[in-house]
């Protein structure tokens, strides 16, 4: 790991690397140049300073015994009285990686009453399930469910780890990579097995302009959280498989500062990640009161609508139904993105749906190279005609 440091015995305070620094990530005061939380240590303030006052801190990852740690690890999230569909995807892209290492697949389930849960996860193929079963663990407390999947970590020795990016899974796997001291990728799109044993975590980088490959090659386990939608569902067996192994829950559990006070459910929105059809709207829109068209088609079609991020940040439409990065990633059988651009941030998050359909009034917009049918034409005419054509479909 790389940090940037300040001699300030040779500080002159020219303040060039101040200057030069793209992230704001260096200070001027009276003592000199300082380092801020804004660094990526990009050395361009390395080549700038006259005084050679600046300098790159190399820290070596300890190494481990790779061979000692062997096998996937799969954190199976229980929301309610139900597994979360992640779970179940990312047992399946485990089992994938797996395929011809002779590596096992198992999963680790936390919280009370799970034998139904447990025994779901035998339709899945996985060779155990590890259950920490106590009333302490009904309700989702960070350090309560860290120190168990830390206890069964410790105990299998896994090499790799696989989370899911839900709010849960986005609390507990940064927890688990500190206090194992390892890497963790998160939002990951990808998932590759190299013959070492490296797990290459595949995600967009730089605002999605790039698709990052990312390794942890000196520490195990190897961390990544992945979001829903993006790995497929294997298939469910008729008869169970493996085992169901109780585990005793850690100490640590029962000494938690965390307290429950009361629980109130969060009033019910539209989950386009789970809808087969996708309406979307993006910057072509001109007003709010426009995107009724969307609910419209999304009504008669029997599925849900959406929005871009632009939409979004302009407060017509809340995040739970925006599409992108920094939104829902979604997978319908039949997606229509009506006045999207397509930057990579939006497709990224939707082109594995298995039917697109693009409009937009720019020939060359980015959106017609993910989509299987373009329409080059004017929304406020496309719209209103495809809700016709239904309405008609429907009096006869």
């Amino acid at each position: 790991m790389a940090q940037i440091a300040v001699l300030n015995r040779k500080c002159t305070g020219c303040g060039q690397c101040v200057a030069v620094c793209p992230f704001q990530g260096m200070d001027m005061g009276n003592g000199g140049a300082a380092v801020n939380a804004g660094c990526r240590v990009c050395g361009l303030c390395l080549k700038a300073c006259p005084s050679q006052a600046i300098i790159r801190l190399e820290t070596k990852a300890r190494s481990v015994d790779k061979s000692a740690w062997q096998g996937m690890l799969v954190f199976a999230e229980k929301t309610g009285r139900r597994l979360h569909p992640v779970s179940m995807e990312l047992i399946g892209k485990a089992r994938e990686l797996a395929r011809g290492t002779g590596q096992p697949v198992n999963t680790v389930l936390v919280g009370e009453d799970l034998a139904s849960c447990a025994d779901t996860l035998l339709h899945y193929g996985v060779e155990a399930v590890y259950t920490y079963d106590d009333t302490a663990l009904s309700f989702f407390r960070a350090d309560a469910f860290c120190a168990c999947v830390e206890d069964c970590i410790r105990f299998l020795k896994p090499s790799v780890v696989l989370i899911g990016a839900t709010a849960l899974g986005r609390s507990l796997a940064p927890r688990l990579s500190t206090r194992l001291r390892t890497g963790l990728t998160a939002d990951c799109t990808g998932l590759q097995l190299r013959e070492n044993g490296d797990l290459v975590q595949i995600r967009p980088a730089f605002g999605g302009n790039i698709m990052a490959q990312i390794i942890t090659p000196y520490t195990r386990p190897q961390f990544a959280t992945v979001r829903y939608k993006v790995m497929d569902t294997p298939a469910r067996s008729g008869e169970p498989a493996g085992r169901i192994i109780p585990r005793k829950v850690p100490g640590p559990v029962f000494d938690s500062v965390i307290r429950h006070i009361s629980t109130e459910p969060v009033p019910k929105a539209a989950n386009i990640s789970d809808a087969e059809i996708l309406i979307v709207g993006g910057r072509g829109f001109r007003k709010e009161s426009d995107l009724a068209m969307l609910g419209e088609l999304a009504g008669r079609l029997g599925g849900e609508w959406a929005v871009s991020r632009p939409l979004v940040e302009r407060g017509w439409a809340g995040n739970h139904r925006q599409i992108g990065l920094s939104g829902r990633t979604v997978r319908p059988k039949l997606l229509i993105a009506c006045g999207v651009s397509g930057a990579i941030q939006f497709t990224a998050s939707m082109d594995q749906s298995e039917h697109i359909i693009a409009v937009n009034s720019d020939a060359d917009a980015p959106i017609f190279q993910t989509a299987h049918i373009g329409i080059v034409g004017d929304l406020y005419q496309v719209l209103p005609g495809l809700i016709g054509l239904l309405a008609k479909e429907a009096a006869t």
